[in-house]
């Protein structure tokens, strides 16, 4: 089942990934807030780029351990959906090259 849904997210982030616009950061956080995420707009771009440059560098070698680095980072009582959603929906904006290292996830 957590398969299932994992990969329902993943197909709902990438289905929505950005297209070019003049503030992808206000943009990102319009979506979070489909998602019931909120908080500084700045700041969760800020950890948007920082979750993508970790995968770019290899701090994170994968999906799970990006997914554990975002929650630490988010408002305390942040569902592992949401975590999962703030992920693939930052992936879709500041880091589409990534978005296999998501469907990998998905796939696990």
């Amino acid at each position: 089942m957590k398969v299932i849904r994992l990969a329902a997210i993943v197909a709902v982030a990438i289905a929505l990934a950005a297209p070019a616009r003049a503030d992808d950061d206000t943009d990102f956080a319009n979506q979070l807030h489909t998602y019931g995420i909120y908080g500084p707009r700045d700041y969760n771009a800020w950890l948007g780029k920082i979750a993508c440059d970790r995968l770019h560098k290899g701090v994170d070698a994968n999906a799970f351990e990006s997914t554990h680095f975002v929650p630490a980072n988010l408002p305390r009582g942040t569902t592992q959906v949401q975590t999962w959603q703030f992920f693939a929906t930052a992936i879709s904006y500041y880091c589409p090259d990534q978005t296999p290292v998501l469907e990998n996830g998905a796939a696990q």
